[in-house]
């Protein structure tokens, strides 16, 4: 692991076999990118990441894996967007979108050759929203040609905290020369897909086979829930040049609930996302995928992406 410039401040970068890391761990605990330089010394970009001129706004930038802490997307109070109410007092609180570890500060716990540590430190805003006494903290290990992040959550309070949080991977796509999206396709075993409503309700989404190309718009803004599998894969239709397989969780059964999201700007976007979270968007008030951690106990989320 080393430090580098950046712009105007530091990120650092690990290099892990074939595999190069960038990752800006103090800045919403940010993996910035990724690529696998090959044998004939051509590169590979797995993780996408847009060439920037200021680290203004760098939460918003397209690129890298921004974390949705405490709750995923939009939540809702009584159909009015950027509320939820407190399972325990009853009280309105506000919640941005994705909620507020993205853009937040995090001090780094622990950094090694193969990877980091971050704790959330959050800001007035933040504790207002979510006004529980926790430690959040997202660690990634780094392997040759994969990685692993978890997030855990301790609960230092009294009463129990819920959570619903995810991932919101930014893959580089199409990665063949010549190649366009409609030349690949994604293998998601969901028995349920939905979609959600202005008002935050969750509707029938569209019917799709296990899979399906990313050219097809049916996917864009689509909720994955009913996992047979908690092993999702995409990459060119004919199988080759280095399938992107993403792990919800570390057992061989998917939580219940558990969610993939996938979207992506346009059709010329360079990016395609595909997107592990506990739950569908808006756990709080419809409950499904919503996770509770007890007092003095720690909830757990995992994923594993790797590059077969």
């Amino acid at each position: 692991m080393e430090k580098v410039p950046y712009l105007d401040t530091e990120i650092r970068r690990w290099q892990v076999g074939p595999s190069t890391f960038l990752a800006r761990p103090e800045a919403g605990a940010r993996l910035m990118a990724w690529h696998i330089t090959h044998a004939d010394g051509t590169d590979r970009d797995i993780i996408h990441w847009p060439e920037l001129t200021t680290t203004e706004e760098f939460h918003r930038v397209r690129g890298g894996n921004p974390i949705l802490f405490p709750f995923s997307a939009r939540t809702f109070e009584n159909g009015e967007l950027g509320f939820w109410r407190h399972p325990v007092t009853g009280e309105r609180l506000p919640m941005a979108m994705h909620g507020y570890a993205r853009q937040g500060r995090f001090t780094l716990s622990q950094v090694d050759a193969r990877g980091f540590e971050a704790t959330f430190v959050p800001d007035a805003e933040a504790q207002a929203a979510y006004p529980f006494n926790y430690e959040f903290k997202v660690s990634y290990r780094f392997a040759p040609l994969a990685l692993v992040c978890e997030f855990s959550l301790t609960n230092l309070g009294e009463e129990r905290l819920p959570w619903s949080a995810g991932h919101h991977f930014y893959f580089n796509v199409p990665w063949l020369p010549g190649a366009q999206r409609a030349d690949y396709e994604i293998e998601l075993p969901a028995t349920q897909r939905w979609r959600q409503t202005a008002t935050g309700q969750l509707i029938a989404g569209p019917t799709l086979p296990t899979t399906v190309s990313l050219a097809d718009p049916a996917l864009i803004d689509t909720i994955h829930t009913g996992l047979s599998s908690p092993l999702v894969r995409f990459g060119p239709a004919d199988g080759t040049a280095g399938i992107v397989s993403l792990q919800h969780g570390v057992g061989d059964r998917p939580a219940p609930d558990a969610t993939f999201v996938t979207w992506t700007l346009d059709d010329d976007a360079p990016f395609y996302c595909v997107e592990p979270w506990m739950g569908p968007p808006n756990a709080p008030e419809h409950q499904r995928g919503l996770h509770w951690v007890e007092p003095g106990q720690t909830g757990r989320f995992s994923v594993r992406v790797s590059v077969d």
